[in-house]
């Protein structure tokens, strides 16, 4: 999951962009990267860290140009290498920057095609990289001296014909433009919106409405399923559908986690999706436990607090803050390795004593992955003097890795894949544990756009929407995704001397 900004302003967008990273970080803090146009000369600056640490006062002066993409990343199979900081750059044709969100499930035949048949080189293992060459190629063999918004409108349907997995892409073309899309299956989510200046018009295009919110521009529209959205150096801006067969299948976990709940992605407020799935888990507990001597619901900060908080008034319970989450500390469910998550899960949490000695304590996450997390705060929740520990999850047991660009582990590190929740609950060591019905999950997001007919619910259900993940390529997703692999993959990285050549080195 990586969050992507692109401005076509008036004046210099540096500033706007690393104020969009900003917004977007909670979508990874591993690296961050800009990259400016200007009278032809791209100018960049990325690294590893968060958007903070990689841009100094130094590095924004030289990013000038009215033009721009941004990028912040998480690794989706656990390298940090700075080599692979977006975005990423390709000469030819005219010059192409891209930052990409999700993950192509094809990529390993895409690269040979690209060397074999569209003799280019790819530098990396990225599959960022290998959409960024399958754009630019397509684009080139167009041969025209100067593209047209058609041009970029052909040469995004020929991504589509040959790319698969969920991704939304935005691409600057020096000296033309930028063009942002998306999936056919809409799996990522992207957004794009006006603000008006005294110079003119003024457009953005980002993975969620938050990045247009917080600087002033007004959401349009989501970029549906499949299509495109081009905007000149002049500010004009240009839509088409370039896909064959589009069907919005939004990922669900976005609702679940992802997104900040201040966004809306496809119509549907987040936020009412959260309260929606406290309410409906709420109701489950009723009808388990109608009796419950539930005593407070407490949220395991901070995405399930919004589902807490709805769950808590449905059940007629109080609502308590138990837990204080230390914001300096990286998400859990990322980091490469399962000694460096149990370690980091006591430097994020501390317990407030008095929300928990001596009261039946219902705590409640947005979801349990690995149960690592959810397993040390049950013991902190005895340690502090509870006298029941029951959990709640917002969504139903995570099941199944993710293959369209959220790093979920290899199924046999998921605690739930291959379990009973009974089997669950005695592993995390609750007293009872509640998840959330998957048809529950859909109609919190459905009912806030009806014309949505599904979502990606894979790492729930195991099913594909793409329709090309086999065991095999479960297989090879595992070894690159296990804990040992990430291990060693992060040995290498700390023992290589990576060149990465940004405007300097500092």
């Amino acid at each position: 999951m990586c969050g992507i900004v692109g401005i076509v302003a008036k004046s210099n967008v540096n500033q706007d962009l690393y104020d969009a990273l900003t917004v977007l970080q909670h979508r990874g803090q591993d690296a961050a990267g800009i990259v400016t146009c200007d009278n032809g000369r791209l100018n960049q600056r990325k690294g590893n860290g968060l958007a903070k640490d990689v841009f100094h006062t130094r590095h924004m002066q030289r990013l000038t140009g009215n033009i721009g993409v941004g990028h912040v990343r998480y690794p989706t199979a656990g390298s940090s290498s700075p080599a692979l900081a977006q975005p990423f750059y390709v000469n030819s044709p005219y010059g192409i920057s891209l930052a990409h969100n999700g993950n192509l499930t094809n990529a390993e035949e895409l690269s040979k095609e690209i060397f074999q048949t569209d003799l280019r080189h790819l530098n990396t293992d990225s599959d960022s990289e290998v959409l960024l060459n399958i754009f630019a190629h397509e684009l080139q063999k167009l041969g025209k001296l100067a593209p047209s918004a058609e041009d970029v409108f052909t040469a995004v349907s020929g991504v589509h014909a040959r790319c698969r997995g969920g991704y939304g892409a935005i691409a600057m073309v020096a000296n033309y433009g930028i063009v942002g899309f998306r999936d056919p299956n809409g799996i990522r989510p992207m957004v794009f919106g006006s603000r008006e200046s005294e110079a003119g018009t003024e457009y953005m295009i980002a993975s969620e409405s938050v990045a247009l919110d917080g600087l002033g521009f007004k959401l349009l529209r989501d970029i549906a399923p499949g299509e495109a959205v081009y905007i000149d150096m002049d500010g004009n801006l240009e839509s088409r559908q370039c896909a064959a067969e589009a069907k919005a299948s939004p990922c669900i976990f976005e609702h679940v986690y992802f997104a900040r709940p201040d966004s809306i992605m496809d119509g549907v407020s987040v936020y009412k999706s959260r309260l929606r799935q406290g309410e409906k888990l709420a109701a489950k507990v009723l009808a388990l436990r109608p009796d419950h001597d539930i005593d407070v619901v407490v949220p395991i900060p901070d995405s399930s607090r919004i589902a807490g908080q709805s769950m808590a008034h449905k059940l007629g319970v109080k609502f308590r803050e138990g837990l204080v989450k230390n914001r300096y500390i990286g998400r859990t469910f990322i980091m490469p390795g399962q000694s460096q998550r149990k370690k980091s899960v006591k430097q994020k949490l501390n317990t407030i004593g008095l929300e928990f000695k001596d009261k039946n304590v219902m705590l409640v996450d947005d979801s349990i992955v690995r149960g690592t997390t959810c397993r040390q705060i049950i013991e902190m929740a005895r340690d502090a003097g509870a006298a029941k520990v029951y959990f709640a999850s917002a969504a139903p047991p995570v099941r199944y890795p993710n293959v369209y660009g959220i790093d979920m582990p290899a199924a046999d590190e998921l605690i739930a894949h291959g379990r009973s929740e009974q089997e669950v609950c005695d592993l995390i060591g609750a007293d009872w544990l509640v998840y959330q019905d998957l048809d529950d999950l859909v109609a919190s997001s459905a009912e806030g756009n009806q014309e949505i007919t599904q979502f990606d619910c894979s790492v729930f259900n195991g099913e594909y929407i793409t329709g090309d993940i086999d065991d095999q390529y479960l297989d090879r997703i595992a070894a690159a995704r296990n804990d040992k692999s990430k291990s060693l993959q992060a040995e290498t990285e700390d023992g290589a001397g990576i060149a990465l050549h940004n405007d300097d080195a500092s």
